[in-house]
């Protein structure tokens, strides 16, 4: 039997773990998430409607698109989408939190106020894959309308909105200018970091169309290099660049982290610190309120998710358990990106762990 990946086209994270999978060359069947799958399989086995879900061959059910990527690298071995070398790995684990926690602003936006009427029939399509169009997109408007109505509580209004454009056309800018270069983000081989910025840039701002005509149009590097990671001609191949080398063409995408995500996540630990004062015995929410962030100079509320802090401790672990001349090595870089005092100092009063598909305070 194969591994069965529950998952959708349309679907931001389907799209990492499925471009993983493919170069990692895993044995898998997709299976589209409809109505009745989530209703006979994904919320019997999650406990709720979510996906991509993957469930082995060894009958194990992995959910969340980290943990599935982890279970491969730990169970297929060959080559890795980890660097080995300090700098090189703290930065791909970087930028999966940035592509996986943030990159999801523009790509709500995008989807919602360029795409919106396209995106019901692909909801409707999915829910609904023998329908009629008419009848998929009937069913459509009905489930998107409650993704679409996630966006004011992701901070995307009219006030913010110029500026999510402004920050995402200098972003598309800064990586066309980096993949004019370099295949990956790290060298010919794609990282963690890649499969980061994959889920919005491929699932959102590149498949739906009037996203795709931008991105395209503004990056025409940046859509090739989505191309190369979802039709993935060569598995387990390519290399990083040698002696540990991050491309100056990355540092001002990280910097780009350091100064809009990272105050804000510091604002999100704060929150949760809180929280879990307030709350002992209280199960996790979704969100432990609205915090403020800021792009561009903009300044908006947007829900804060205790999830983005689990997803930052990837990197603050690995960095914290470094020694001596590689801790070095990655101050001197952190220094280089802003990231000395918004990421090497960040603190996380109340670790997270994810278990049987919750997150929790550990």
């Amino acid at each position: 039997m194969a591994h069965k990946l529950y998952a959708a086209p349309l679907s931001l994270y389907s799209g990492k773990v499925r471009a993983y999978l493919d170069w990692k060359g895993v044995d898998y069947e997709e299976v589209l998430s409809s109505t009745d799958v989530y209703k006979t399989i994904i919320v019997p086995k999650v406990g709720r409607p979510v996906i991509p879900v993957m469930e082995t061959e060894e009958g194990e059910t992995l959910q969340d698109t980290t943990l599935i990527i982890d279970h491969f690298e730990a169970t297929i071995g060959g080559p890795s989408v980890y660097p080995d070398t300090p700098t090189q790995r703290l930065v791909a684990l970087l930028m999966e939190v940035f592509g996986d926690e943030w990159l999801v602003i523009p790509a709500m936006h995008y989807r919602w106020n360029y795409n919106e009427e396209w995106v019901y029939g692909e909801f409707g399509a999915t829910a609904a894959p023998e329908a009629s169009k008419e009848e998929q997109l009937a069913i459509g408007r009905e489930r998107g309308a409650s993704f679409k109505g996630f966006c004011p509580v992701l901070g995307i209004n009219s006030q913010t909105i110029p500026a999510i454009e402004a920050s995402y056309e200098a972003l598309l800018a800064d990586l066309d200018a980096h993949f004019a270069v370099y295949d990956y983000l790290l060298g010919s081989r794609p990282s963690i970091g890649d499969y980061g910025l994959i889920g919005p840039l491929y699932a959102h701002l590149y498949r739906d169309p009037a996203s795709g005509e931008i991105m395209k149009r503004l990056a025409p590097r940046v859509a090739a290099w989505v191309e190369r990671m979802v039709d993935v001609q060569a598995p387990l191949s390519g290399e990083f660049l040698p002696n540990d080398e991050v491309p100056q063409t990355l540092i001002p995408v990280l910097e780009r982290m350091m100064s809009e995500q990272m105050p804000f996540l510091e604002t999100t630990a704060d929150m949760l610190a809180s929280w879990a004062e307030d709350n002992p015995d209280a199960e996790l929410p979704r969100a432990v309120g609205m915090a403020d962030f800021t792009i561009e100079g903009v300044k908006g509320q947007r829900i804060a998710p205790p999830f983005s802090l689990w997803m930052l401790q990837r990197p603050l672990e690995y960095y914290r358990q470094l020694q001596d001349a590689d801790k070095m090595v990655a101050d001197e870089f952190l220094a280089r990106i802003n990231g000395t005092s918004a990421f090497r100092d960040f603190t996380i009063e109340h670790p997270l762990v994810f278990e049987n598909f919750r997150l929790l305070l550990s």
